[in-house]
């Protein structure tokens, strides 16, 4: 069964991005893709996807409005990292959340596990019993991080540490990187990969004008 998949993204150039990762998995087609929330009802209606997804940041509603309406399984793709919006995003009934900037690979782990869950969950002629509904749950999330980063070396990893906490301060990747006199996008990824294992917070920075970008800040133990 080839899984429906509807990308919901305001971004012409990053929904292009996003439909090349899913055409990359196995068992997965893009079968549209909306750039409001408002044309994200529409395509829903007409083209029945099996799974969204969405980003927060689109013109006129936000995505979790959205969410909030639906009731196709969605995964959340979005820059939004604060709290409040991802504990909201969950409550709406997002079935993962997947920060921005991520790689393929990122995106294809949370899609092969979507559609282990969905397999799980898609006979509809008989009823789930508590086994068959814990193993869903346990499905998707399995693999959410890789065991073994790709590209990432500890030595540069504890050198953008250390940059990050000597800095004393909150630092966007492109600070850090000139600070260290490395690539913006080698700060981003190890930085990213920092707060992902829980080792610096990442909350957004906003300016007078374009897209908010990441900020982080080194957690004293």
């Amino acid at each position: 069964m080839t899984i429906r998949v509807l990308i919901v993204e305001d971004d012409i150039r990053v929904a292009m991005v996003h439909a090349d990762f899913v055409r990359r998995v196995s068992g997965f087609t893009v079968v549209g893709v909306a750039h409001t929330a408002a044309n994200a009802r529409q395509k829903v209606a007409e083209l029945s996807p099996d799974l969204v997804l969405l980003d927060n940041y689109l013109p006129g509603e936000s995505g979790l409005l959205f969410l909030r309406d639906t009731t196709v399984d969605v995964i959340m793709l979005t820059a939004v990292s604060d709290v409040p919006t991802v504990r909201a995003a969950f409550a709406a009934g997002a079935l993962n959340y997947l920060v921005k900037p991520f790689d393929a690979e990122d995106l294809a782990e949370r899609l092969n596990a979507y559609s282990r869950y969905h397999a799980q969950l898609s006979s509809s002629d008989r009823t789930a019993t508590q086994a068959d509904i814990d193993r869903a749950v346990r499905l998707l999330h399995e693999r959410d991080r890789r065991e073994t980063p790709k590209g990432r070396s500890a030595a540069t990893a504890r050198v953008v540490a250390n940059g990050l906490r000597d800095h004393g301060r909150p630092a966007s990747a492109a600070e850090i990187a000139a600070l260290l006199g490395i690539a913006r996008a080698t700060a981003q990824r190890y930085l990213t990969a920092l707060a992902q294992d829980g080792q610096v917070t990442m909350t957004l920075r906003y300016g007078t004008t374009g897209r908010p970008e990441h900020e982080y800040q080194w957690i004293e133990p």
